[in-house]
């Protein structure tokens, strides 16, 4: 396969804006899915998948001449592997929000960057540093300090499903993650038909599940278009284009602000109430992220010191695979 070389930009603020723009889409996904109350989660997930299908068209026309075609067998484990883990990760994360309060949830499921860190450094080195398991620590901290007096004072009546689906979504958004990581499988360039694939499984899923339901109001149908053209669509090809700037590597620490942001949007629109909890755990988040991220980093410059005749060229930081 031949290599893609980065497209030359005229100034760096085409790369910092594009990656701005997809920060705050990403953001917006919590305020996005409850704005369009009254669709289940599943079909919900099954439109904004379809939407952002169609929004990142101009990915699959990327393919350049002289590159071979995928095996049958690698071309089944990318379509339907992958596939699934887009469909489990984005329905998993929109029935969390209906099941468990939205702040909570997201925030859970924002910690899929570190079970990024943590699957990658054990894979690349079969060893965990202690900057890396701090950085973990940091981050799960954040989420418990949200969701341990909750589940503490209710319980098993808590919202436990919420908080195990968002959890399942981190962990398929981090497996997603390792896959981009394999150049064979051009990702990027598949991302239309992944969405799609990945639409007509949670479609099949709604209709066993969730079975028919009632014509969706004009305001949820406005916010399943901005979902899936936005977040889905507009800043997958933002994303992309911000990581062929000059300076990507500094562009892509900006992702770790999206719990941030996005609890603040909550905040602001007034779904989530403001509680003391919100901002400091969003914060322990963030930060365990990239205290992870510089452990990751820190290690692979170790080993490739050790063996610089292997061309070593990791891509540690998670915030700029998508």
């Amino acid at each position: 396969m031949q290599a893609q070389t980065p497209h030359p930009y005229p100034s760096i603020w085409h790369g910092t804006g594009a990656a701005l723009l997809a920060v705050v889409l990403w953001a917006l996904i919590p305020l996005l899915v409850t704005s369009a109350e009254g669709l289940p989660p599943l079909r919900l997930s099954t439109l904004a998948l379809l939407a952002g299908a169609l929004a990142t068209l101009p990915m699959a026309r990327r393919r350049r001449r002289g590159e071979s075609d995928q095996p049958l067998g690698q071309g089944l484990v990318v379509y339907a592997g992958v596939s699934l883990l887009i469909a489990v990760a984005v329905g998993g994360c929109f029935m969390s929000f209906s099941l468990a309060p939205t702040a909570e949830a997201a925030l859970i499921a924002y910690t899929w960057p570190v079970f990024f860190l943590l699957a990658s450094q054990w894979l690349t080195t079969r060893r965990l540093t202690l900057t890396t398991l701090i950085g973990a620590l940091l981050a799960f901290s954040g989420a418990a300090l949200l969701v341990a007096p909750q589940a503490l004072a209710s319980g098993l009546s808590g919202p436990w499903h919420g908080y195990l689906l968002a959890l399942a979504a981190a962990l398929c958004w981090a497996l997603y993650s390792l896959a981009c990581q394999v150049p064979a499988y051009r990702l990027s360039q598949r991302l239309p038909h992944l969405l799609l694939i990945a639409s007509l499984i949670t479609g099949a899923a709604s209709l066993a599940l969730e079975g028919m339901s009632a014509m969706p109001s004009p305001t949820a149908l406005l916010a399943t278009a901005v979902l899936g053209l936005g977040p889905y669509g507009i800043a997958m090809l933002a994303w992309e284009r911000a990581l062929q700037a000059p300076q990507a590597q500094r562009l892509g620490n900006l992702a770790h602000a999206v719990p941030v942001l996005a609890t603040l949007f909550l905040m602001l629109a007034g779904v989530t109430a403001p509680d003391w909890r919100l901002p400091i755990a969003a914060g322990l988040v963030v930060w365990g992220s990239i205290v992870a991220s510089a452990g990751a980093k820190a290690s692979a410059r170790r080993l490739s010191n050790k063996r610089p005749e292997m061309d070593i060229d990791l891509q540690d930081d998670p915030a700029q695979l998508h």
